[in-house]
């Protein structure tokens, strides 16, 4: 475990503070110490990623404009439209099909296939 410097942000190395009678971290560009009498203690949190959404990805809403559509029924079963923005990009290795992103002209759904 490393612990860095408040003042410089170099890294802490432990030593001997006899004045204290005891260890400390100190820091070899400053005249920064920290006795070690006290316990230390470190809670680390990890907040997942948020899923990155194909179109922020692709270019975001600006990426749907002056796109084509097709007749195909929408993925939201509520909707009930027929048709359907669609656009394709290669972003797998060139032998594997495009893949094509579909976007309901009602609801806004979206979705991919392939």
């Amino acid at each position: 475990m490393l612990l860095f410097c408040p003042n410089c942000s170099n890294t802490l190395s432990v030593t001997t503070n006899h004045a204290a009678g005891g260890n400390c971290f100190t820091c070899r560009t400053c005249p920064y110490q920290k006795p070690l009498d006290d316990g230390i203690y470190y809670e680390r949190h990890y907040m997942p990623k948020k899923k990155r959404l194909d179109g922020d990805i692709l270019g975001g809403a600006d990426a749907w404009k002056n796109v084509d559509r097709t007749p195909i029924r929408c993925k939201n079963d509520r909707c009930g439209s027929n048709e359907a923005y669609f656009r394709q990009v290669q972003i797998r290795s060139a032998d594997e099909p495009m893949t094509t992103f579909y976007k309901c002209c009602r609801c806004g759904t979206d979705w991919r296939e392939n």
